[in-house]
């Protein structure tokens, strides 16, 4: 039940995220107002960090496959991208086209066992379950 409120909270705050963030690169750029998205995001964490106990940063570089380090730069592009699509689609047809995004590419990341990922069996009714997402954006997009 956590799990759910929670995806639920997450893609709340993606979308209005990604509202603030197109209206703040109105104002300034593009590369600031990603700037300033992931300044705040370190600051937030520093205090987090600090509040809930002070792990060791040493663990990071004891991962195996050291490329899992590239999260804060894919970051940077997603916020690029949210920003992009929001700006020339609007918030409601962007976020439409960026959860089947979503959806799409983890379950393959599922299917084939992606970057460590445990696999799982291929489900038609998985791949139906998409293609209907996929006729809701055509449907909420025809005007």
């Amino acid at each position: 039940m956590w799990g759910i409120l929670i995806a639920l909270i997450s893609g709340a705050l993606m979308s209005i995220q990604g509202v603030f963030n197109t209206e703040v690169t109105k104002n300034t750029s593009m590369w600031v107002s990603n700037t300033w998205v992931q300044i705040t995001a370190l600051l937030v964490c520093v205090v987090g960090w600090f509040v809930t106990g002070r792990e060791s940063f040493g663990g990071l570089f004891k991962l195996e496959n050291k490329y899992m380090l590239l999260g804060g730069v894919i970051g940077a592009f997603i916020t690029f991208t949210v920003v992009k699509s929001m700006s020339q689609l609007g918030p409601a047809k962007a976020v439409l086209l960026i959860v089947v995004s979503q959806l799409l590419v983890a379950y393959l990341i599922e299917v084939f066992g992606i970057f460590g990922v445990e696999k799982v069996g291929f489900e038609w009714k998985k791949v139906i379950g998409m293609l209907l997402a996929i006729a809701g954006i055509v449907i909420f997009k025809w005007e």
